[in-house]
């Protein structure tokens, strides 16, 4: 059996002891001793507070972690550098964005990858940068405009309160007053006269439910009376009606055709003109009776002689 001599298991001891804590300083820093990764570097103007062992990212995917950020004297710049172990290629004009990983303010660091057909980054190649704005900044760029905007109004306001300070005077002033007066004055007879129309519509609201009352009794006589008359012998009074309008049209055809004494009277021109004749002699016996009364009436103690009758003349 292969012995070692101590000094041998000392060197051995104490290189297993240095492996050993080279890999747990790096597991430390998150840095995986045994993945091949590549470093990269960025040179920013502000880092907006971006820590060590921050994730770097790609496409929201994890691959790598900020691996040191220096200060540059004297420009004040800051120079990162980054760890990437992910084998993924992307161009040397990719870029290294600073942004804000979430509302608390966390800063992270994400590589935008070019696929510009240009030469793949390698070891050791910074890259270009650049700073995303955070939340703060949109706010404030979204509420710079409206700040100025509402300054401007302010000052605007402002005009306008020493105009009218100038404008109202005490006169204008006690002006103003008696026409606030006069609007209360006016707004209370409104309400006055809103009481009193309230109880007007009311007190008609009686007599429209009285009228209404009232046309409801008549509608409901109506029905009665339309109901009374469908009830009622309707075709008995219909066939009376034509009968006699039948024995009408009769009478008419027989006085037409000279039927009857009413016939002949209408039909016969001879009775026609007795009639006629009978009523000139009458109205000459009534002439001569006026003009002649002794004739027809006289009186007498010794008796005399009647005169001889005179036919008068006819009157026109």
């Amino acid at each position: 059996m292969l012995k070692f001599s101590n000094e041998i298991k000392t060197a051995l001891l104490f290189i297993f002891g240095i492996s050993l804590f080279f890999i747990g300083f790096s597991y430390l820093k998150s840095n995986d001793v045994f993945v091949s990764d590549r470093l990269f570097y960025g040179v920013y103007d502000n880092t907006e507070g971006l820590l060590n062992g921050t994730p770097v990212t790609i496409n929201g995917y994890e691959v790598g972690s900020v691996e040191n950020s220096e200060l540059i004297f004297p420009s004040g710049k800051i120079f990162v550098t980054f760890r990437v172990e992910n084998d993924f290629p992307f161009s040397k004009n990719s870029i290294a964005q600073i942004y804000e990983s979430g509302l608390i303010g966390g800063k992270a660091l994400a590589i935008i990858p070019a696929f510009d057909k240009a030469a793949d980054a390698e070891y050791g190649d910074t890259l270009q940068t650049a700073v995303a704005p955070g939340l703060t900044d949109l706010v404030n760029e979204k509420l710079s405009p409206l700040q100025e905007k509402i300054e401007s109004m302010i000052v605007h306001a402002d005009s306008v309160l020493i105009s009218f300070k100038n404008v109202m005077d005490v006169e204008r002033q006690e002006a103003l007053r008696q026409s606030i007066d006069q609007f209360s004055e006016t707004t209370a007879a409104l309400t006055t006269l809103t009481n009193a129309l309230s109880s007007s519509v009311n007190d008609t609201d009686g007599t429209l439910n009285n009228t209404f009352d009232a046309l409801a009794r008549a509608s409901e006589n109506a029905a009665a009376i339309t109901d009374s008359l469908q009830q009622a012998p309707l075709a008995a009074s219909i066939r009376m009606l034509e009968h006699s309008a039948i024995n009408l049209s009769d009478i008419t055809n027989k006085v037409s055709a000279g039927e009857g004494t009413l016939g002949k009277l209408v039909q016969s021109d001879s009775l026609v003109n007795a009639l006629n004749e009978t009523n000139v002699q009458v109205q000459l016996l009534l002439q001569d009776m006026r003009l002649n009364p002794k004739r027809y009436v006289h009186f007498s103690l010794f008796g005399k002689k009647n005169k001889t009758y005179e036919k008068p003349e006819k009157s026109e």
